[in-house]
């Protein structure tokens, strides 16, 4: 942030909008249209990325050093947006705004799905900021909704248009308990069947780009009964107000839901016709919001929204804009900053109020009329071309053509219709109404629990269903899901079709597929994968669509066997060994065995009903009885595996159907009798004879497990490693000294040698103040060992690699402040200065450590903990622990100043 966003330092601690509590409703603009309003709109939105058969994100690799691009954007983003620093002009925290709270904002419900597993707090911020938001703006949110998954509406037939808006209504609800009074369409892309049905499902506005109106005018009055339309096909829709778009009732079919209300008007009056309402953001200053450095800056980007103003007799108007919301913080770095100090500095300055549309809209009824184009959307030149044609939109810089677009999705149009006649005639068979039953089922995705999937099912059942038939409706009712997914947005936004996006949505056509063959029997693989060959891909590897579906979605299709080798083979790496139960009454021990026996594997719930592992040499091997569920679908699977580990990376894991107690006990004692033998090949010989083939390996794993097995597997080596480079640090530490005290260049080895030996040290040390933290003895003795390593690695210039230690460094901080302001159970002057030695020592080993959770956590306490403290402290002890409060607060960079003033 630069200076012209950073507050005096005399500047108070908080930061709020305060109305004029002297004014009255004539004069509030809060209640009353009454001058400038701000509307800064946030998209935030990030396609879905789970995998299809394990319902989680699995690592990708280029978001390092994160885990997945969700979690990067998170933290670059979506926290920093909820936690939003005001700094003065010493770069102290002076305010903590939530921006979420002034933001006009829609969150993509698979965002907000991801947002609520991954971070809790953050997922609670954005719904309190709705919440405080409609207590300031008279009832009216700052959310709106968003059709569910991003899906091109103009491109969706009608069925799927109307789920799409129920998902994302009843979504938004469950959430923030209330109904949306707008909605976001994905890349605006709006035409008038779309409006319909967003009318049918009562959302009262949406936002698009100017470039999206054909033609505008006065509402007819009396007086003026025939106004004159105003052509604004080129963008010059005038943004500061509202419009109301009347559905044209030659648009409407008798079967839609507003075909009763929809028929010509009556003496050909208005007021009849079905209408929403419409904003259109202003869009050269939301252009500079992606595409300038206008939002570096609070004063620049409060004088470019000055700039929209008009400088008219109206009594008010609106100044919207609207973006990307991972612009603030993710595209441009810190600008988070700027929005929190617009938010509550520059625009109350310049006397604007911060609002959102539905509270304008409440304030101020168009009085306007608008017509839209055709068809359109706010990111294609050429209506919705970005997603089915060659259109050049998303181009490669003219390298690379679309050809494979129009392809794609006439193969996925074909599939789609395919589906709906399978779910047409196996749903009417276990459901009522298997098109609202698809409708709800937004109910299940958002709470899996068996009993609300139960009362689900109950409700919609055609009878008392069977657990086979229930399989088969959850089955269904999946394969509807992935159908939709398959058609997300991002698939075809960019240059070439093997992009992750277009893999993806490809991987979700695969799922539908294959319920469709559990539950109908149907084959439709050949067909659609005929189709995609007609879509050739710019990468020569691939070639066409159909390789890619070979090469990167077949290969990625999971299966209950897959399950239970995955299982097996981390069992050997985990205590499957059943529980002592002995010793316990029979309750007791028949608890325990349940505990230990159920496991989740992602969305698979794993049900232990035996195992035994031996060893003999190097060779360890387990046999056990699994039963497997999935948590989706209920599908479930019973199972036998034998995985054999050899050695290092080699595993040879057989899987196969359970055929009864007695098969199974003679396949344990034909095992564990050839392991006796300590023959690998034997053992192999014997596996391949009773389980057949088929067998896996450490590649079978599913990527995370894979990659914690193969740390594990790698410790002793790295370990071992490590005990040399600390032999040569230790032999060549002199040589070292002498190196950096003459300033030579230190051979490449020894300072290698020298980096991993104190990083390995430092590391060691930290994992034993973790341990010990409780005891302030062996924790003092751990925080001087770690300065004389921050000491040593200073003098030769080593640089400490160790990312884990970062993080356990920073929560021993936030979990040591936390216990000092709540639970100092007597010992404050100890407990403070441990923790202000535990941030030197962050500081001394310069491995950048974030002081931004304990930052947080400070601040949340400073008005209503740490100030009353301060300000009524009698006696010496108080005033000595108030003035360490107060230097704690400057050492996490938190400004303490108005107290301090208090205190003289």
């Amino acid at each position: 942030m630069t200076s012209a966003d950073q507050m005096p330092a005399s500047s108070g601690s908080t930061l709020t909008l305060h109305s004029d509590p002297n004014n009255t409703k004539e004069s509030d603009p809060l209640r009353k249209a009454n001058g400038v309003y701000v509307t800064v709109h946030g998209h935030f939105y990030q396609p879905p990325r789970e995998n299809p058969y394990l319902d989680a994100i699995e690592r990708q690799p280029s978001a390092a050093p994160f885990h997945d691009w969700n979690e990067r954007i998170h933290w670059e983003c979506y926290r920093p947006n909820a936690f939003a620093r005001v700094l003065n002009d010493q770069g102290e925290v002076v305010g903590i705004v939530n921006n979420y709270e002034y933001f006009s904002f829609n969150i993509g419900p698979t965002l907000m799905s991801w947002l609520e597993r991954y971070d809790v707090e953050v997922y609670q911020r954005i719904l309190e900021a709705d919440a405080k938001s409609s207590q300031r703006l008279d009832g009216h949110g700052n959310a709106i909704a968003q059709v569910y998954n991003h899906i091109i509406m103009p491109l969706a037939n009608d069925r799927d248009k109307y789920t799409q808006i129920r998902w994302g209504k009843e979504d938004f609800r469950s959430r923030f308990g209330r109904d949306p009074e707008g909605m976001w369409l994905a890349e605006t892309a709006v035409d008038y069947a779309t409006l319909e049905a967003l009318v049918a499902e009562g959302i009262r506005f949406i936002i698009l780009a100017p470039s999206q109106a054909l033609r505008c005018r006065p509402l007819p009055t009396e007086d003026r009964s025939h106004p004159e339309w105003i052509e604004v096909g080129g963008s010059q829709i005038d943004s500061t107000r509202p419009y109301r778009c009347y559905l044209k009732p030659t648009l409407n079919t008798s079967s839609s839901p507003l075909s009763a209300i929809a028929d010509s008007p009556k003496d050909g009056s208005r007021e009849e016709l079905p209408y929403i309402d419409i904003f259109f953001y202003d869009g050269p200053i939301s252009r500079d919001m992606g595409f300038s450095d206008v939002v570096y800056n609070s004063s620049h980007f409060a004088g470019r929204i000055g700039s929209a103003v008009r400088g008219d007799h109206r009594p008010a108007q609106l100044i919207s804009v609207a973006t990307d919301g991972e612009t603030f913080g993710h595209h441009k770095k810190g600008t988070e900053k700027t929005l929190a100090y617009a938010f509550t500095k520059e625009f109350p300055q310049q006397g604007w109020t911060v609002t959102n549309f539905a509270h304008y809209l409440s304030l101020n009824s168009p009085g306007w009329e608008v017509e839209l184009k055709s068809v359109t959307a706010w990111s294609c030149a050429h209506g919705v071309g970005r997603w089915e044609d060659d259109c050049g939109c998303g181009g490669e810089g003219g390298v690379w053509h679309q050809k494979w677009r129009r392809p794609l999705r006439d193969a996925l149009n074909w599939l789609r219709d395919q589906l709906t006649g399978v779910y047409e005639e196996h749903g009417r068979q276990l459901f009522r109404d298997p098109w609202q039953t698809r409708d709800e089922y937004i109910q299940v995705m958002r709470d899996r629990s068996a009993a609300n999937v139960n009362r689900f099912l109950a409700r919609h059942q055609t009878h008392k269903l069977t657990a086979a038939e229930q399989v088969d409706a959850l089955r269904l009712l999946e394969m509807q899901r992935h159908a939709l997914l398959m058609f997300t947005s991002c698939g075809w936004f960019f240059e070439e079709i093997s992009r992750p996006e277009g893999t993806q949505i490809l991987r979700y056509a695969a799922r539908a597929l294959e319920l469709a063959g559990d539950v109908a029997g149907v084959q439709l693989e050949k067909g659609f994968v005929k189709r995609l060959g007609l879509a050739p891909s710019n990468v020569e590897q691939f070639k066409h669509g159909a390789e890619i579906y070979r090469q990167l979605v077949l290969t990625a299709q999971l299966g209950f066997k897959q399950v239970a080798a995955h299982y097996a083979i981390t069992s050997l790496f985990t205590n499957q060994k059943p529980a002592q139960t002995h010793n316990l009454p029979r309750k007791d021990a028949a608890d325990k065995q349940s505990q230990r026996y159920h496991k989740k594997v992602y969305c698979y719930a794993a049900n232990e009903l035996d195992y035994q592992l031996q060893r003999m040499g190097s060779l360890t091997l387990a046999v056990g009885n699994l039963k497997l569920v999935s948590e989706i679908t209920w599908e479930s699977e019973h199972l036998v595996f034998a995985v054999l580990h050899l050695g290092g990376w080699d595993f040879h894991c057989c899987i196969q159907q359970f055929t009864g107690r007695r098969d199974y006990s003679q396949i344990k004692e034909k095992l564990f009798e050839a392991l006796k033998q300590a023959s690998a090949a034997h053992t192999i010989l014997v596996m391949t004879q009773l389980f057949g083939e088929e067998a896996f390996s450490l590649q079978n794993l599913f990527a995370e497990e894979r990659h914690r097995i193969m740390g594990l597997l790698s410790q002793e080596t790295l370990t071992r490693l490590g005990q040399l480079y600390t032999q040569a640090y230790r032999d060549n530490y002199g040589v070292l000294m002498a190196f950096h005290r003459d300033e030579i260049a230190v051979p490449q080895e020894l300072q290698v040698a020298a980096d991993i030996a104190l990083g390995h040290r430092c590391l060691m040390t930290l994992r034993s103040l973790e341990q010990e933290i409780a005891d302030p003895q062996k924790s003092w003795s751990h925080i001087l060992e770690l300065e004389a390593i921050a000491t040593e690695a200073k003098h030769l210039r080593c640089r400490l690699n160790i990312p884990d230690g970062k993080q356990m460094l920073e929560q021993l901080i936030a979990r040591s402040l936390w216990q000092l302001l709540h639970d100092a159970n007597g010992s404050f002057n100890a407990d403070i200065q441990l923790l202000e030695r535990l941030i030197d020592v962050g500081d001394q080993l310069n491995i950048d450590i974030s002081l931004q959770r304990s930052q947080e956590l400070y601040f949340s306490c400073l008005q209503s903990q740490i100030a009353p403290v301060c300000i009524t402290s009698l006696g010496n002890e108080a005033e000595n622990q108030c003035l360490q409060l107060l230097n704690l607060g400057k050492k996490l960079a938190v400004d303490v100043s108005t107290i301090s003033n208090q205190l003289g």
